[in-house]
């Protein structure tokens, strides 16, 4: 890899899950918001990281890598774009949406294979990773059954406390993806959180309304140092249902 900036890339010792990361602003701008590599997956260290506004993100032969990009890929809750379309499938497909109810399901659907690669970066290191992170209570998931039953859409992510971190999503059926998000969204937002981390933007994210802030605001909005910040629930129950054809009436621009 190369770095336009010419400084060291951080080495983390695997034996010390405790040991900080370093400063953001050290990250590379070639490539983007990479800061450090090493180190391990242990909960200790995910949790840190994701507190710290970094995240692992590594191919499965490569050393473990961890970015802190800037700009950061965003999304504001009340921001989400819930088209017509969307509301309509929501509602006459026969769809239930649930949250923590098949965090293990989700993942691995989330591993599979897709149309456009043979490859994933949830590797089976990453994957139990996630899964203690979810029996910590740190980790959720949003699951999308349809009519007969059956897992065909979702995602999932870290809690940091005023800010969601999406990690992966996939759907087996049409939109089901987006639900998943709509979901994620009209729940944050009634828990008070002050956005969803998306890290890194792409159209599927940007048709839902994500934008770009920088790393600076993101890492303040992350520390609970925003106006942005609404009362949150201190802590939020997340297993649940909800009504897929209530939330396809939702207004997320309407105050609360």
């Amino acid at each position: 890899m190369s770095n336009s900036n010419e400084s060291y890339l951080t080495l983390l010792d695997p034996h010390s899950p405790n040991e900080p990361f370093p400063p953001a602003e050290m990250a590379w701008e070639d490539p983007n918001g990479l800061l450090a590599m090493g180190g391990d997956l242990s909960t200790t260290r995910l949790i840190n990281a994701y507190q710290s506004g970094i995240f692992p993100w590594f191919s499965p032969d490569e050393p473990i890598y961890w970015w802190c990009p800037d700009p950061r890929a965003v999304i504001y809750p009340h921001k989400i774009k819930l088209r017509r379309s969307l509301r309509k499938n929501m509602r006459n497909k026969g769809y239930r949406i649930t949250i923590d109810h098949a965090f293990s399901e989700v993942v691995q659907a989330c591993a599979a294979p897709r149309n456009y690669t043979d490859g994933t970066w949830i590797t089976d290191d990453m994957y139990n990773a996630y899964l203690a992170l979810h029996q910590h209570g740190v980790a959720h998931s949003v699951e999308i059954w349809n009519a007969q039953q059956q897992l065909v859409g979702g995602l999932y992510g870290v809690d940091t406390g005023h800010v969601f971190s999406g990690e992966s999503m996939f759907s087996i059926e049409r939109d089901t993806s987006k639900m998943a998000f709509i979901a994620l969204a009209y729940q944050t937002q009634q828990w008070g959180y002050a956005l969803i981390d998306c890290q890194i933007e792409n159209p599927h994210l940007t048709s839902m309304g994500a934008e770009n802030i920088s790393r600076i605001d993101y890492l303040k909005i992350l520390n609970g140092m925003s106006v942005l910040n609404h009362p949150k629930v201190s802590t939020p129950e997340w297993k649940r249902n909800i009504d897929c054809v209530e939330l396809s009436r939702w207004q997320p621009d309407t105050p609360l």
